[in-house]
């Protein structure tokens, strides 16, 4: 018997060892992809799981990817179960959200096996946002596909590579089905460089403290997960509580939350069918929400692992759109997603308001600008997801301009990285000023960001949601404002879009984004005339709009 075996001091150690080898693999994949999406935005996480494919560490980058992780490796060991299928050195990947890819087929998931005495003591992962991996559009998103066929390759929860060596055909089939098939690539390599990295490091904890207690550390630290979630339940209100919300389309999405001293029930069933096109998400992919709301409101500043989420239970109904069946198009997951993620926010937020801020912009913005590029007639294609304003909380204005809190912590790509990679300026980036979001503490603002076309012949592809339904407030604060982008042709015409597919774009024409301000909280009659003032100076109200919405005057 190994004498560090139930050693807290050894299993503690381990535990954080798990954390530091998550970090150094997210550091290699940010150091080595050639994408920009994923080394400037981050539009990736990295992940450590146990023999089963359970998440031992927190890992690093979005939450929303690092959730990901433990459901496509379960799906991987499930299907290479006999005796042999998994060898030391192999890699396997997965994208298909029928297959255990979760997300849509541009999130290419990686994962490496880790042995120890003879046997599975852990998976290395990751997973990032690939540029282009075909389908009918460029960028592989289209907002009218009407199955997933239409999105580009399906990799079923397939080997990379054998006993460490490559398997030539695979990577064929990747690049020659990419219109980017150098950047598919070289990001592809990365991700692998990335979870061997881990790998390494993962081998060397288990034979410095010995295979067992590098087990048994896992799996004390889930318990102690588990154990921290149900405390934490204790602490919040108890009951069932319900929410009914009518969306940008016209649909309604309801959620009901049934908490108890043991349980958090995420109810979904009754939800509108599937759609036909592709804003469709798996029930993978809302067990993530639920899996964030969750931590947001029990213990958000601790690691979380398999058994912080123990407590969950989730409810749907196969072929809703929270619960895609096969062969739905799934490309635009992420602005459903976050609709969700949204959903259960709202319904929470008017039980514990001083844990849950008003609505934020909710919605990942998804960008992409692509086409010839007029320097050197390469194709480039842009992903970029974009920043947004947050709602107020109790005591604090919203933060302006950050990510939605389902993307987590990324980054917008710098106007210069952007204009000297791909075909266009960025023209200007500057906060929006759109009235709205007031109250006794007001919402952050949006921004409004220019791309001028550099070349003709160009294709705009986005999907915003909260266009029409605007974010919420709460307490007496104003609703937010609304994202949209808006094409300004050249001829001074200009079109407005919240979803659109594939739009043709000339040289000099303007893709304008603009994204919203969070709700407010409080009556805006209460706020400190010192703040009002503050916010004229900074150019975020006018003093007319002041005078209206906050009675000020001076």
């Amino acid at each position: 018997m190994n004498s560090n075996i139930s050693d807290p001091i050894t299993l503690e150690i381990i535990q954080n060892s798990l954390q530091a080898t998550a970090d150094e693999m997210f550091a290699a994949m940010r150091k080595t992809a050639m994408s920009s999406i994923i080394y400037e935005v981050l539009d990736m996480g990295t992940g450590i799981l146990d023999a089963k494919g359970r998440i031992a560490s927190s890992g690093a980058g979005i939450p929303a990817f690092i959730g990901v992780l433990d459901k496509a490796v379960q799906v991987i060991v499930e299907k290479f179960s006999h005796e042999g299928d998994i060898e030391p050195g192999d890699v396997f990947t997965t994208n298909d959200p029928y297959y255990g890819g979760v997300t849509h087929l541009n999130d290419i998931i990686v994962a490496m096996p880790v042995f120890s005495d003879g046997r599975i003591i852990a998976w290395a992962a990751n997973i990032a946002h690939n540029s282009d991996v075909g389908g009918k559009s460029p960028g592989s998103l289209s907002a009218d596909a009407t199955e997933i066929f239409q999105e580009g390759l399906r990799l079923p929860a397939i080997k990379l590579i054998s006993r460490g060596e490559p398997i030539k055909s695979v990577f064929d089939i990747l690049k020659v089905n990419s219109r980017m098939p150098d950047f598919l690539e070289g990001d592809i390599w990365a991700a692998i460089a990335s979870v061997r990295i881990g790998a390494k490091r993962l081998v060397d904890i288990a034979e410095k403290y010995g295979a067992e207690t590098f087990e048994t550390a896992m799996d004390n630290f889930m318990d102690f997960g588990e154990q921290v979630s149900v405390t934490e339940l204790a602490n919040l209100p108890h009951g069932t509580f319900e929410l009914t919300e009518e969306q940008d389309d016209g649909r309604f999405y309801n959620v009901k939350v049934t908490i108890s001293d043991t349980e958090f029930v995420v109810d979904l069933t009754d939800n509108p069918d599937q759609d036909p096109g592709p804003t469709n998400t798996s029930r993978d992919g809302v067990m993530v929400c639920a899996q964030m709301i969750f931590k947001s409101l029990t213990d958000p500043y601790s690691p979380c692992n398999e058994g912080s989420f123990r407590p969950i239970r989730l409810l749907t109904r196969e072929g809703s759109v929270f619960h895609a069946k096969e062969p739905s198009p799934i490309g635009f997951y992420f602005e459903t997603e976050v609709r969700v993620y949204d959903l259960i926010w709202r319904c929470l937020a008017q039980v514990v308001p001083e844990r849950l801020a008003a609505g934020h912009f909710a919605s990942i913005c998804g960008t992409f600008i692509g086409g010839p590029h007029p320097d050197t007639g390469r194709h480039y294609t842009i992903i970029e997801p974009e920043i947004g304003g947050w709602g107020a909380a109790q005591g604090a204005d919203g933060n302006c301009a950050i990510f939605s809190g389902f993307h987590g912590e990324t980054y917008n790509c710098p106007a210069e990285i952007s204009e000297a990679r791909n075909g266009l300026f960025v023209d200007r980036m500057e906060l929006n000023e759109e009235p709205g979001g007031e109250g006794q503490w007001t919402g952050g603002k949006g921004i409004r960001l220019d791309y001028r076309i550099r070349s003709d012949d160009c294709f705009l592809t986005a999907g915003y949601t909260r266009s029409k339904i605007l974010p919420w407030a709460l307490e007496g604060g104003n609703e937010g404002t609304p994202n949209y982008v808006r094409v300004i042709r050249t001829d001074g015409s200009s079109e407005r879009y919240s979803f659109v597919s594939g739009l043709t774009v000339n040289k000099d024409d303007v893709i304008r984004i603009v994204t919203g301000a969070g709700g407010g909280l409080g009556d805006p009659k209460r706020r400190d005339p010192e703040a009002v003032r503050n916010d004229i100076r900074n150019g975020y109200i006018s003093k007319q709009r002041a005078a209206e919405v906050y009675g000020f005057v001076g």
